[in-house]
């Protein structure tokens, strides 16, 4: 058993209620590899954010849970390093799919977990849940659940379409887990391809496709049943185009890739949603930046010359977030 507070890690109690209070999000990056990890904590100690590291099932399966964790270890020292001398970094499971998963990241030093039970008939996504929060706040690992499905592909998450979160449903499960967060469904989507082009609108001066609204009343209607409850978004990326169209232009194919306008996020930020995800932004960044680089260098081998770029590219994307749709810059408890 590791103890996650040795290594310096926190879980999400506290930086959530502050959140909550704050009318702010705390950012939730998935990594996989160094690059990933590093230009996510340069740009938390650059804005002195908190900030929550998630690993996937994928990212376990690609990078190796032991080394995952180790990676975040050494994440807490490299902030120190940057000059932020008590940094808030939380190790999150993303989208556990068992008991026996949760457990052995609980294990490992995660010092949060999900368990997505969703996709269960509610009761047994309630007694799958309940399980993982007794063991987890054994050892004061702070345990996500999900009510309502979403729509969308990323890593072994698979959703041909969504089920908005029942608000009648969030009291009765909370109070029978024991959950410290609740996912809700409200409109977002996993991936890179969020909606369809039927789904969406054209924007007649861009040309670009407009998804649908997010359902603010169904998060209204949640809220008044929990208030104050941490809430999480999950799928929230925004699918940059400008990220879309470098890819595009060099080589790739992304076709009718759209995500969530910023403008909802930052709404949502403001709510009692204190913590949204965001995945494929990054892999958007670091792809168009390695294709760029290649594309402008053919002559460049070395991978160091094009990740290089490619985690620049990935913390000015997170840095953007942080500061401009987020809000959680500059409140780390102490500065």
């Amino acid at each position: 058993m590791v103890d996650y507070k040795k290594i310096g890690l926190v879980n999400t109690r506290k930086m959530f209620a502050k959140a909550v209070d704050g009318g702010y999000a705390i950012p939730a990056f998935n990594f996989n590899n160094m690059e990933q990890m590093q230009a996510i904590i340069m740009a938390a100690v650059e804005t002195k954010s908190p900030v929550i590291m998630q690993v996937s099932r994928g990212a376990r399966d690609y990078a190796n849970q032991t080394l995952l964790r180790y990676m975040a270890e050494g994440a807490v020292e490299y902030a120190k390093e940057l000059g932020c001398k008590h940094p808030e970094i939380v190790l999150h499971l993303d989208h556990g799919d068992s008991f026996e998963t949760c457990k052995s990241c609980i294990d490992m030093g995660f010092s949060s977990v999900m368990i997505d039970g969703s996709s269960l008939p509610y009761d047994e996504n309630v007694a799958m849940t309940k399980k993982v929060v007794e063991y987890a706040h054994q050892f004061d690992v702070t345990v996500e659940g999900e009510l309502g499905v979403l729509a969308g592909v990323e890593d072994e998450v698979s959703s041909a379409e969504s089920h908005y979160t029942k608000p009648e449903e969030v009291i009765d499960f909370v109070t029978k887990t024991g959950v410290d967060s609740l996912a809700i469904s409200i409109g977002t989507s996993h991936g890179a391809y969020k909606f369809t082009p039927e789904q969406c609108t054209i924007d007649p001066e861009t040309g670009r496709l407009v998804p649908p609204p997010l359902a603010f009343d169904v998060l209204e209607a949640i809220e008044k049943k929990l208030p104050g409850f941490p809430i999480v978004l999950h799928g929230s990326s925004s699918v940059p185009q400008e990220h879309v169209e470098t890819i595009n232009t060099n080589g790739g194919a992304l076709k009718a890739a759209v995500g969530i306008p910023e403008e909802q996020l930052r709404k949502a930020s403001k709510s009692a949603v204190c913590k949204i995800n965001i995945d494929s932004d990054s892999r958007l960044a670091m792809t168009a930046a390695v294709r760029k680089h290649l594309a402008e260098n053919p002559s460049h081998f070395d991978p160091r010359q094009y990740l290089k770029p490619a985690r620049e590219s990935m913390k000015q994307m997170y840095i953007h977030k942080i500061k401009n749709v987020l809000g959680s810059d500059n409140k780390l408890i102490e500065q």
